[in-house]
């Protein structure tokens, strides 16, 4: 075959088939080419290994340059790249006799024999329900949208390294102790026990700008987690991807299997939040399925789980001030009015806020993120300003919040087209009231379908009609009187009366 030496065997077998077939089909039954065959018959000495190697056919392109340059430029900078050093040389002497591939295998060579010692991989053997292991993969190429609007997440990724069970977690935050503790707990309590040993590399970009105090609390807290789990944690080393190797792996399983699961599906596009999370665990579940014998092996092996779950959020106090808010990681929150002047505290998971008064549990909010660029975030509720809104109509020009106040973009684009048409104070009036409007009768979405019916017609909307269409108002409904009658009225029909 090209590129290999033929052996002493080869030619011994070459020389036996010679004598009863011709030289091609004893060449090929001997594992060599016909033309080998041929030079044997020609020269027939022992393989080419036992001779001695053939010198250069032609001049070295690299004589001058190689030892006298590149070697010195090896030896100062080891991690210097090939395509570095062949344009270095361009600069140094224009056009060069060889070619950049030509330096490249050369300086393979010489790193093989001369160069620095390199890091080794220990492949390591899995004992079943020793270690589980946790990281982040960021799913930004995906262009995965709910209700047609982009959704930039994570996937938090679990796996067991002996039986290869897996738990995915849709993140829309980045990395950080209170995703790490939701996914993890949802995993363990998927799997149906917990390893004795958890490792991760997930709180690395969360240390990296908190002061020493803030590291040690969120160091504590992870560890407590752990301990409630009875796991022992550990992290690898910062920037040792393959210390994590059995998951940094699986990561392009998992992307795989959600592009071809998406491709299939016809569209990437999700109702809400809720549909894409099923689909993540309906592409998990299907990989767990194939390895099902090895999962069920090392279920047996996990340590059981305590009674309850742990904490996997992060409480803060909020005071709400007279904005009809609060701020809370650089994200204003609208609630209502009337806890104006009250602390409330914030329970802060991946996707939501819970917030309680005292011990009463008052709402959810869906959590908010800052902007890339540092801006705050608004999350605003158009019905717990509405009614101050309704007495100050022309706060609404400069409202900071304001773009974040329209609860579809067809009341948006009205109140835009509302001021060119009507002018700044008549936009204002307007637009407010078609806001109470959507909230008293409880008709946002159908009066969105007008508006947009409006827009494309490029009308303004009529109010009254409008107040019409959608049941009279509150404060006209007449008032019913409701008088009841005599005890013995009621006797009288089931025949008490008559037979008293």
């Amino acid at each position: 075959m090209p590129g290999r030496h033929i052996t002493d065997h080869q030619m011994r077998l070459f020389m036996t088939l010679r004598k009863d077939h011709s030289v091609a089909q004893a060449a090929v039954k001997a594992g060599m080419s016909p033309a080998t065959g041929y030079r044997l018959l020609q020269d027939p000495q022992r393989p080419l290994q036992t001779k001695a190697p053939r010198g250069r056919r032609r001049p070295d392109p690299l004589a001058g340059y190689f030892d006298e340059e590149v070697v010195p430029l090896l030896e100062a900078a080891p991690g210097l790249r090939p395509i570095a050093i062949f344009e270095e040389l361009r600069r140094r002497h224009g056009s060069l006799p060889f070619a950049r591939r030509t330096l490249e295998r050369r300086i393979r060579a010489w790193r093989a024999l001369h160069g620095p010692e390199r890091e080794v991989i220990f492949r390591q053997l899995h004992e079943p329900g020793r270690l589980g292991l946790s990281d982040f993969t960021d799913m930004g190429d995906f262009d995965v949208t709910v209700a047609g609007v982009p959704l930039e997440h994570m996937l938090y990724h679990f796996r067991l390294t002996y039986g290869g069970f897996e738990h995915c977690h849709v993140i829309l935050g980045g990395e950080s102790f209170v995703a790490l503790a939701e996914g993890l707990q949802n995993a363990l309590w998927s799997a149906g026990g917990a390893p004795r040993l958890h490792r991760t590399d997930s709180l690395s970009a969360a240390f990296r700008n908190l002061a020493a105090d803030a590291r040690a609390d969120l160091t504590t807290r992870y560890d407590a987690l752990c301990q409630h789990y009875g796991m022992e944690p550990t992290r690898n080393n910062t920037g040792v991807a393959h210390e994590n190797g059995s998951i940094e792996s699986s990561h392009g399983h998992i992307k795989a299997a959600v592009r071809d699961a998406l491709l299939l599906r016809g569209s990437s596009d999700f109702a809400d939040l809720a549909a894409y999370r099923c689909f993540i665990d309906e592409v998990v579940t299907a990989r767990n399925r194939r390895h099902a014998p090895s999962i069920d092996a090392e279920r047996r092996t996990l340590q059981p789980l305590p009674d309850t779950r742990t904490s996997d959020y992060e409480e803060v106090l909020v005071a709400v001030t007279s904005s009809g808010g609060f701020t809370l990681r650089k994200v204003f929150y609208t609630v209502p009015s009337r806890l104006i002047g009250h602390k409330l505290r914030a329970r802060l998971y991946d996707d939501r806020i819970d917030l309680f008064l005292g011990g009463t549990q008052l709402m959810t909010l869906v959590r908010g993120r800052a902007g890339d660029n540092g801006k705050h975030g608004h999350i605003v509720d158009y019905r717990h300003v509405i009614h101050s809104l309704r007495r100050k109509p022309m706060a609404l020009m400069g409202l900071v919040y304001r773009d974040s106040l329209f609860p579809r973009e067809a009341y948006r684009r009205m109140f835009e087209h509302l001021l060119e048409q009507e002018g700044e104070r008549s936009a204002c009036r307007i637009t407010v009231d078609l806001l109470a409007m959507a909230h008293e009768r409880a008709c946002e979405a159908e009066l969105a379908g007008l508006l947009e019916a409006d827009l494309a017609a490029r009308r303004c909307p009529d109010i009254g009609a409008l107040r019409s269409r959608f049941s009279p108002d509150p404060a006209q409904l007449p008032a019913v009187t409701v008088k009841l009658g005599g005890l013995a009225s009621y006797d009288s029909l089931i025949g008490w009366g008559e037979a008293a």
